[in-house]
């Protein structure tokens, strides 16, 4: 059944009341209900920010997301929506546009007997009157929290969901699939559906927390999918005679060759998506039915995180720590391609920004930047590349160096010596565990008694799907799961296996967001001995252990004891040779 607003003047007025009569008013419900002091009021309004009142009192810890939401539905004789158990109906919400919704902090649920239900933050009667005025139609509030309704908000309207209107305007264009040579014209054109359609795709993966795009031709369709915490999923299904100016669409905004389509092609693209700055890594390549593109999002106003922050346990953290502030020698943080290095090579560096020191960069990408620290972009055209760029840092006076990756013998050599010649050097390198990282600098062509010279540590690592905490729920672990939970030593949770069982959060997947798990080889002296042998992998890993290095699988295993992630996620995530 279809819902549909009544018509009605759309006046200019305010969607919603002003912030300084809606503070007043929950100033007043707070105070009355015993939950907020005169003198926590006048801290929370001196506090800074530009947020109304119950966004500071949020933030100054004054009072909880969970218990404003229930003072202000007891106050008002509203019910609480959980929306772990609630899916708001695709008719409902479009009651309300994206616009609307967002500015008024309200989302339409369901309509039942000719009534809206609608969840928001604020149940006064203002912001009701508001709601209702806009919606046309009698509403009944249901009080959810600020932190929830957002997510709802985003999760409900899908900046892809007007795709399919782009796709007939641009069909019923049809001359641009028969005329190639007018596809740059077309796609240049900012009002072009074409246009649209790209715009769209981008901004949901970004409310989605995608970190890659992938649009890919396949028969007469073209796929597109966007990688979330490391998994890929199905977004949209687009007919094929669109493929070729999507890619015409994204190769103009990263000024690559729209004519060369066959050899493979990289570009970047640095835009702003809904205030926030985003730089996008293009890659294409020539398949079966025409061009794949891959688009990397990097998030620039996504905050940088803490050690504390990237899942590693108290006493690796701890240990890791003073590792990076030894005055010289070589880090290496190892593991695939998307496994969270740079993630926490970036956090070592926010440990170890000092003013009184000189930290220097070489990266490819540079993907955030630090106002204190000098960072060099990789620029192959203009000559700098990991040698050229890392031996021009020598030059600068650095006492912390961190080399985005180690990809050749040239650049590993380098790096080596600038660990024997009194400086830090952090750096990212490809491999399978810690131990492996040794034998792959040997394989290179490094001389073994000069990576035991300078390597003081590796931390390899892994990133997994948490469990999303809306709906978690107890469940039975299959056999394998139990088999390998015993292998690694791991135990049953003292309150049982529990996992996601998917909801409006965590788009029905059961995990939200990612951890890192963390494996730590000290190099010691004995760890030297057996590198400068060249020692079997399998001695080096043995010898490691009995020195308390605790192995991928074992470190995820701890996490599948607290609740963090199940089983079968490390199982699908995390593999290595020997356990």
């Amino acid at each position: 059944m279809k819902f549909a607003r009544t018509q009605r003047h759309m006046d200019p007025a305010p969607l919603a009341p002003t912030t300084a009569n809606a503070d007043e008013t929950l100033a007043g419900v707070l105070i009355g209900a015993g939950q907020l002091q005169p003198y926590q009021l006048d801290a929370a309004r001196a506090a800074p920010g530009d947020g109304g009142l119950a966004e500071k009192l949020i933030a100054t810890a004054t009072i909880s997301e969970e218990a404003l939401a229930s003072t202000l539905a007891e106050h008002y004789g509203v019910d609480l929506v959980d929306f772990r158990s609630t899916e708001p109906e695709t008719d409902a919400v479009a009651l309300l546009t994206q616009e609307e919704a967002h500015v008024l902090r309200a989302l339409p649920l369901s309509v039942e007997d000719g009534t809206v239900i609608v969840a928001v933050a604020d149940p006064s009667p203002s912001q009701v009157a508001a709601i209702t005025d806009r919606l046309g139609m009698p509403m009944r509030a249901a009080v959810a929290t600020r932190r929830d309704l957002d997510r709802a908000l985003d999760s409900s309207y899908r900046a892809t969901r007007e795709v399919g209107g782009q796709v007939q305007q641009f069909e019923a264009r049809d001359l641009l699939r028969r005329e190639a040579a007018r596809l740059e014209t077309a796609s240049a054109n900012e009002d072009a559906p074409v246009v649209r359609v790209v715009q769209m795709i981008i901004t949901q993966a970004l409310r989605d927390r995608a970190s890659d795009i992938h649009i890919e031709p396949s028969g007469n369709r073209v796929r597109v999918r966007y990688r979330i915490d490391g998994a890929l999923s199905d977004v949209l299904d687009l007919p094929g005679s669109i493929g070729p100016a999507l890619v015409s669409r994204v190769k103009i905004l990263a000024q690559m060759n729209i004519v060369e389509r066959r050899r493979p092609q990289d570009g970047q693209i640095s835009m702003e998506v809904e205030d926030r700055e985003v730089d996008i890594r293009v890659a294409t390549t020539s398949v079966v039915g025409g061009e794949k593109v891959v688009m990397r999002l990097l998030d620039k106003s996504r905050p940088l995180f803490e050690l504390v922050q990237l899942g590693m346990p108290a006493d690796t953290a701890e240990q890791y720590r003073r590792l990076i502030r030894s005055p010289y020698g070589m880090v290496i943080c190892a593991g695939p391609t998307g496994g969270g290095k740079t993630t926490t090579l970036y956090a070592s560096l926010g440990e170890l920004n000092q003013p009184d020191k000189n930290i220097m960069t070489i990266e490819d990408p540079v993907e955030y930047t630090f106002d204190s620290i000098n960072q060099i972009q990789i620029n192959v055209q203009a000559g700098i590349t990991f040698t050229t760029g890392l031996k021009s840092i020598l030059r600068q006076d650095p006492d912390i160096i961190l080399v985005g990756e180690i990809r050749d013998l040239d650049t590993a050599r380098i790096a080596v010596q600038s660990a024997l010649t009194g400086h830090l050097v952090l750096s990212s390198l490809h491999a399978t565990e810690a131990v492996a990282a040794l034998y792959r600098m040997l394989d290179m062509g490094i001389e073994g008694f000069l990576i035991a010279s300078s390597v003081t540590a590796v931390v390899a690592q892994r990133l997994v799907r948490r469990s999303c905490t809306s709906c978690l729920a107890p469940y039975e672990p299959t056999p394998e799961e139990l088999e390998f939970l015993r292998m690694v030593g791991g135990g049953e949770p003292e309150d049982g296996f529990k996992r996601g069982t998917g909801c409006h959060f965590c788009a029905h997947t059961g995990f939200l967001e990612r951890i890192g798990v963390y494996e730590l080889l000290t190099v010691t002296d004995e760890v030297r001995e057996l590198l400068i042998e060249r020692a079997p992998h399998d001695e080096m890993r043995r010898l490691a252990r009995s020195q308390g290095m605790r192995t991928l699988w074992e470190q995820a295993a701890r996490l599948v004891e607290d609740g963090t992630t199940t089983a079968a996620e490390v199982m699908r995530a995390i593999y290595v040779t020997g356990v």
